[in-house]
């Protein structure tokens, strides 16, 4: 009868190297999965949200400096009484004849405002302090002082050309805004996108103007 020796040693070295390719398979699998999840998160924030930065006084009482904010893009149409994030590299203003002109902005990102969107008229009457749009006095319990300061960009009442909004800081007396030449008429590709929540101070986390 023939006699047949098993080789173990061959058996367990067999084993070993399954088991060694298995590890490797899953530290791969681990590594693709960190990998496109880092991308999402990438692709998220650039595309659909953006974190900012509040830097000054411009927008107190409702936004601080130093408060950080999600914002986004997405689908975003301005509308009166959004607060946004704009990149003010230039500012649109009415020439002597009426028609938008552009000069150098303040060169960086700004948060304000919304007051009015393309085709609305908008009057402030420095003595009084009250902002109308389309006519109406606006209830701005936001604001932490009247509008009695001019900055010297426009002749009111003045028309929004479509495409622009009007923008104010809702510190009235300490901000830069459509009121000053240099930001004028915000022109909407300008815009970075919509406040939506306060992240930071954790504290204050939620919707400005809601707490």
């Amino acid at each position: 009868m023939a006699k047949y020796e098993l080789n173990y040693e061959a058996l367990d070295e067999d084993e070993n190297k399954e088991n060694e390719v298995s590890a490797a398979e899953d530290y791969l699998d681990w590594v693709e999965t960190i990998i496109g999840a880092f991308f999402v998160v990438i692709l998220f924030f650039t595309f659909i949200l953006r974190v900012a930065n509040v830097d000054g006084e411009s927008m107190m009482p409702t936004l601080v400096d130093g408060d950080r904010l999600i914002v986004s893009h997405m689908f975003y149409e301005p509308e009166a009484g959004d607060i946004v994030i704009v990149n003010n590299t230039k500012g649109h203003i009415y020439d002597s004849e009426n028609n938008l002109e552009a000069i150098t902005g303040l060169n960086k990102v700004i948060v304000k405002r919304v007051i009015a969107t393309g085709g609305q008229e908008v009057n402030i009457d420095f003595d009084t302090g009250e902002v109308s749009v389309d006519g109406t006095v606006l209830n701005e319990p936001y604001i932490n002082d009247l509008t009695k300061m001019d900055e010297g960009g426009h002749q009111y009442p003045v028309t929004v050309p479509e495409g622009y909004v009007f923008v104010m800081g809702d510190n009235r007396m300490n901000s830069t805004d459509s009121r000053d030449p240099r930001i004028g008429f915000v022109e909407e590709d300008d815009i970075l996108g919509k406040v939506l929540v306060r992240i930071f101070p954790f504290g204050s986390i939620g919707v400005p103007g809601d707490d």
